[in-house]
């Protein structure tokens, strides 16, 4: 293969594109999800309502020893 064009105008990429029959529109990106929850955290969710969960209550320990990032492994 050898490189025979390269088209920057967006107007050009998207007749090309619909010529050979693929679709010039980005996909729709869905919004991202929450974390998940922990156990422990007993959020209950009631019909129609919506409870933040206590993110303190979801929190993982901290670790025994202490963590210097200023060594490279």
């Amino acid at each position: 293969m050898r490189l025979i064009a390269f088209i920057t105008h967006s107007a050009d990429i998207r007749q090309i594109l619909n010529h050979i029959g693929v679709d010039s529109q980005p996909l729709h990106i869905s919004p991202a999800r929450g974390p998940p929850l922990w156990e422990g955290c007993d959020v209950q969710v009631g019909e129609g309502t919506q409870i933040e969960p206590d993110w303190d209550l979801a929190t993982q320990p901290a670790p025994d020893y202490e963590v210097d990032q200023r060594v490279n492994w």
